[in-house]
């Protein structure tokens, strides 16, 4: 079994701005010194016309993890993340993403699209969270996908910052 995830953003800019910070190498490197947590780092980015792929290595510190975590991993979480987004076409991007859990059967992927909204933009999120432990995992899996919501708004706040600066 899995938890869905589902997250919408709204940016007050036009969706070529948003799309031109997205696909920015200094943008990734701004945004995970600011949201990263401790040790975060980027790992790599490869950027072409109008497309980015990132990846980079987070950490939860063991006493920010959700009781039911703890209980059967012990220590910092270790997460490898990706993240993609294509070109702009027509208005429209779309994008991946993943993120693993070193050491853990825990794992989060899916899709996103940027689209033009008004004068603005929106972010479409739309994923899964899946952890493979017998009993417990649909209770983690809910944690995570918690986790990860929390993140995503964090992250959208840095890019409304970081798109008006």
């Amino acid at each position: 079994m899995s938890r869905r995830i589902e997250h919408s953003s709204t940016y007050s800019f036009p969706v070529e701005q948003v799309h031109a910070g997205l696909t920015t190498e200094q943008y990734w490197r701004d945004r995970i010194a600011e949201v990263g947590g401790p040790g975060a780092k980027l790992d790599e980015v490869t950027t072409g016309p109008g497309t980015i792929s990132v990846s980079m290595t987070q950490s939860i510190p063991a006493d920010h993890l959700p009781s039911i975590v703890a209980k059967v991993r012990s220590g910092d979480l270790v997460i490898t993340r990706t993240e993609t987004w294509n070109a702009l076409d027509g208005g429209r991007a779309s994008g991946a993403f993943t993120a693993r859990v070193t050491g853990a059967p825990a794992e989060i992927s899916g899709s996103q699209t940027l689209t033009s909204e008004g004068s603005g933009t929106k972010v479409q999120v739309t994923g899964k969270a899946e952890v493979k432990i017998p009993l417990i995992g649909g209770k983690i899996e809910g944690a995570i996908g918690d986790e990860v919501l929390r993140l995503i708004d964090k992250e959208q706040e840095f890019t409304q910052r970081w798109l008006g600066a």
